[in-house]
């Protein structure tokens, strides 16, 4: 039996833990503190599959009709 990945959905965009530098460099970019981003749960389906814990910082690269991709950001939360 196969596992299913939800990140192989067309519907699903990438997501991945961002390393401390890159964290550093997003919210110098923004001015604001790392508890200020956007949040998504530790047990969110996507969360869990990609192994994120309560602190990591999650990208998520979306496609858009206007900047061809776009990365959000998501702080993991219990």
């Amino acid at each position: 039996m196969t596992k299913f990945s939800l990140l192989d959905h067309e519907s699903v965009p990438k997501h991945e833990i961002i390393a401390e530098g890159e964290l550093k460099s997003v919210l110098s970019k923004f001015l604001i503190e790392k508890e200020q981003l956007p949040k998504i749960k530790v047990q969110d389906p996507v969360s869990k599959e990609i192994g994120a814990v309560v602190g990591d910082v999650v990208k998520i690269t979306r496609k858009s009709q206007t900047a061809g991709e776009a990365d959000y950001y998501r702080l993991v939360i219990e």
